[in-house]
């Protein structure tokens, strides 16, 4: 049950449903998360807002509390016993997303192959995949996250198509849209490229530059997904507009239609934030892929133009300044692969360190760094120490 409460009443173990404030109005990574300690709380109340939305189905109910006093003695251990829980729930998200990231992309180059064939998108078939995609992420989001960054060069369209989904539905997490609404915009993400089934193979996975007859080839995919898009029973004005408006830019530099501003959906200036940063972070047959720290900055230099800025910040936000899954270097000179976000500590994720800059592999350990006096010093290439970035995805 979501319930509105003073600020005054908040308690460690209580669940922020909303902060009740814009996303720029407060440091914390995400709109909603659990208040773990007496300092979450303080961090709260530091915002200036006078109420707040817990909602007590996920986490202590204010109303189970005396209101004149602090929290009982046994309310940490409450608040403890549902953790036990969340871990086992975790484990078996991080085990349901693997096989959901392996079937989505499957479905998807299944798709891509009938729309070859002249067969029509059958929605019905679409819209269980994406529940359990939005569930996944909503469930525990840094267990399919980690998985859009692995992708193989022969899959990519398939995979980024995935990638991009789960992205925008974190990203729309993010911004506190209505669930009904985020279910259509993880449409549209999952379904924003089936017009390159309509550009041959060579132009998609060409080695080399394409030349400016081929580039204009690839640039129709977009209106290519639209004419598919409208021709497929059930689809929404807002997945549609997910699909015909990703690569419009805000300064009216985009295509097809050279749309600017607000003239761009909400939902198509989210996506052409989305689908950027799904494609420079990884490897394709032209280029190696930018590290996810790198990207989120050249998203910030490019919102000067390209892109929206209050959105740009709002998406680094949903994804975290050290993106579950990638392998960054301590100030310990360990490398470690980030495992959790923490809404409180951006820049402190919890890590699993692995491996020493001398070169060896250490003994795996998970490290909550707002509690150790290690840092992250910097971003690193998995390629570079050869380390298989699989073997080390949060599980």
């Amino acid at each position: 049950m979501i319930k509105l409460i003073p600020v005054g009443r908040l308690r460690p173990g209580m669940y922020i449903h909303d902060l009740n404030c814009g996303w720029l109005q407060h440091d914390f990574v995400r709109n909603r998360f659990v208040l773990e300690d007496e300092d979450d709380v303080r961090k709260v109340r530091a915002i200036g807002v006078r109420e707040v939305y817990v909602d007590t189905a996920r986490g202590l109910d204010p109303d189970a509390l005396p209101v004149s006093e602090p929290a009982p003695a046994a309310a940490p251990a409450a608040a403890e016993a549902p953790a036990v829980r969340t871990a086992s729930k975790a484990a078996n998200a991080f085990e349901r997303a693997r096989a959901l990231h392996r079937e989505a992309t499957q479905i998807v180059r299944d798709m891509l192959a009938d729309i070859r064939l002249g067969k029509q998108i059958e929605i019905e078939k679409v819209e269980p995949l994406v529940e359990r995609i939005v569930d996944s992420i909503f469930t525990q989001q840094d267990a399919l996250l980690p998985l859009a960054r692995l992708k193989q060069h022969d899959r990519y369209t398939f995979q980024h198509s995935v990638s991009v989904c789960a992205l925008m539905t974190a990203f729309a997490r993010t911004l506190a849209v209505p669930a009904e609404i985020i279910r259509e915009i993880a449409i549209g993400a999952l379904l924003h490229d089936v017009g390159k089934a309509r550009v041959p193979d060579e132009i998609l996975n060409k080695p080399g530059k394409l030349t400016d007859a081929e580039f204009e080839r690839m640039k129709s995919h977009v209106v290519q997904s639209k004419i598919i898009l409208q021709a497929t029973p059930g689809i929404s004005p807002i997945a549609l507009k997910v699909a015909a408006q990703h690569h419009e830019r805000f300064d009216g530099s985009g295509y097809p239609n050279r749309l600017s501003g607000e003239g761009i959906s909400l939902y198509g200036r989210m996506a052409a934030i989305v689908d950027v940063y799904d494609a420079i972070t990884s490897d394709r047959v032209y280029h190696k892929g930018m590290a996810p720290t790198e990207a989120l900055r050249k998203l910030l230099d490019w919102s000067a133009n390209h892109f929206e800025p209050r959105l740009v910040q709002a998406f680094i936000r949903s994804v975290g300044i050290y993106p579950t899954g990638a392998l960054v270097r301590l100030e310990s000179r360990r490398l470690a692969v980030v495992q959790a976000q923490h809404a409180d500590k951006p820049t402190q994720p919890t890590v699993k360190v692995i491996f020493h800059t001398a070169g060896h592999y250490l003994q795996p350990e998970d490290i909550d760094l707002r509690r150790s006096q290690d840092r992250i010093a910097g971003y690193e290439d998995f390629a570079a120490w050869n380390i298989d970035p699989a073997r080390w995805l949060p599980q």
